[in-house]
């Protein structure tokens, strides 16, 4: 039986990444710290003799035991609101984190696969962005914390992979949502929902005028798998083409939860990117992958685990 190592393994995708590997008959093998993962998440697979979990900081050294063929590098907090409040641990789980994780594919022989993320591309000159776009990131503003550990994974992945020749891939993640995201997460797709759910005000900010591609969680998984078993070591990106206005997304979440709730406006937070769409050329080509859902095919079950979060 095969083993994987899911960092992360606690936190939305982390966990919908372990339920795909369970179901695939791998031995999974979770590590969060909890600082933001759930184990509420996690907990349908507690009672299974093939998934273990290890609550642990990736940052500090990684120890698996055993044999183990892959390991996926989920671990680090993803929302501007939660990387804010924790920017150390933003950057010493992209460095010292993937330091750590690369360190013991490399022990044990795994194939590696780090998370990035399309914020590599910072507010890009170059719309929609290519993997070949080196991005437009502010490496001292707020934001900085989160876009630069992840470009430091990149290349940090990259020199294993030239220097010691490690199985290295790099999926760069656009917005994607789901059931098991949080409420106060601070993303655009969750403060709308639980706002619209709970009558209050939709928190706009800007003119709503920027945009931002959403993709449902089990396409950005099915395009994380691919990636894995690909031989492709340079970043892909996986994401939903499907480009909307924030003004148009909070009108058909309005519509979505029938809620009365109004549209308030707030000023942009610095470096707030202005357009997000992936070109995902490069994933058709070599994983044969796009997605299947639509926006709202799956905001269908996403609305569904929202509203029994609110209602206990």
């Amino acid at each position: 039986m095969k083993k994987v190592l899911i960092t992360g393994g606690a936190g939305f995708l982390g966990s919908h990444l372990c339920d795909r590997f369970f179901n695939e008959g791998y031995h999974v093998i979770a590590m969060d710290n909890l600082i933001t993962g759930d184990m509420e998440n996690i907990a349908h697979l507690m009672p299974e003799k093939n998934f273990e979990f290890h609550h642990h900081d990736v940052s500090k050294f990684v120890h698996i035991p055993g044999k183990l063929d892959y390991i996926l590098h989920f671990a680090s907090p993803a929302s501007p609101i939660e990387y804010l409040k924790m920017p150390i641990q933003t950057m010493k789980v992209g460095s010292l984190g993937t330091l750590n994780c690369l360190g013991l594919a490399k022990d044990k022989g795994a194939r590696i696969l780090v998370a990035s993320t399309s914020e590599v591309y910072g507010d890009p000159l170059v719309h929609p962005q290519t993997e070949d776009y080196w991005g437009n990131v502010n490496p001292v503003g707020p934001r900085g914390v989160y876009d630069e550990a992840k470009r430091f994974q990149e290349a940090l992945t990259m020199a294993y992979h030239t220097f010691h020749g490690l199985e290295t891939r790099i999926v760069r993640i656009f917005n994607t949502f789901g059931p098991r995201m949080r409420l106060n997460d601070g993303r655009v797709l969750p403060a709308f929902i639980s706002q619209a759910l709970r009558g209050e005000d939709l928190t706009a900010f800007g003119d709503g005028s920027q945009t931002r591609s959403f993709t449902y969680v089990d396409d950005l998984v099915e395009g994380i798998y691919r990636l894995l078993m690909s031989d492709y070591p340079h970043p892909v990106n996986i994401g939903n083409p499907q480009e909307i206005t924030i003004n148009e997304f909070a009108e058909e979440i309005l519509k979505l939860t029938g809620s009365t709730s109004k549209i308030k406006y707030f000023p942009l937070p610095t470096d707030d990117p202005k357009q997000r769409k992936p070109d995902t050329t490069r994933a058709k080509e070599i994983l044969n992958w796009e997605p299947k859902y639509s926006r709202a095919e799956g905001m269908k079950p996403t609305l569904e685990y929202f509203k029994k979060k609110i209602n206990g």
